[in-house]
């Protein structure tokens, strides 16, 4: 059996909408990012990814809790169910990811940013809060 490829998903700002900002690692109030249930059941449904949410909570258990409380439906309206929630692994840090997706990142292609560049960047709900 071939190894599976492990898809390290940032959790604030990719799952979970993030709208009302940092309040705590255990504290996870906001709706989802729209899509983003039905895309996590999809992967996992696949069966081709090790799927690992990992965040700036994850060093903490009571965070990695929150999380998985709030994916079960516990702060949401669709949540997934305890099947699918159960093969995602909440690791306490950084997995060896085959691919990353997180709100804050910068791909590096081989050439470094400008500070310029760096202190411009802005995560894609910035752009939806001004649009508003």
């Amino acid at each position: 059996m071939q190894k599976k490829l492990i898809l390290s998903i940032d959790f604030d700002g990719v799952i979970h909408s993030y709208i009302s900002g940092w309040q705590g690692e255990d504290k996870v109030k906001d709706e989802p990012v729209p899509g983003a249930i039905r895309w996590l059941a999809n992967l996992i449904d696949s069966k081709m990814f090790e799927i690992c949410i990992f965040s700036s909570r994850s060093k903490y258990e009571t965070g990695r809790e929150a999380m998985k409380d709030w994916l079960r439906g516990a702060f949401i309206e669709e949540g997934l169910a305890d099947t699918y929630v159960n093969v995602i692994q909440f690791p306490s840090s950084k997995p060896p990811a085959y691919l990353t997706l997180d709100d804050r990142a910068i791909t590096f292609k081989g050439e470094f940013p400008t500070i310029r560049d760096i202190r411009a960047f802005e995560p894609w709900y910035s752009t939806q809060k001004k649009e508003k």
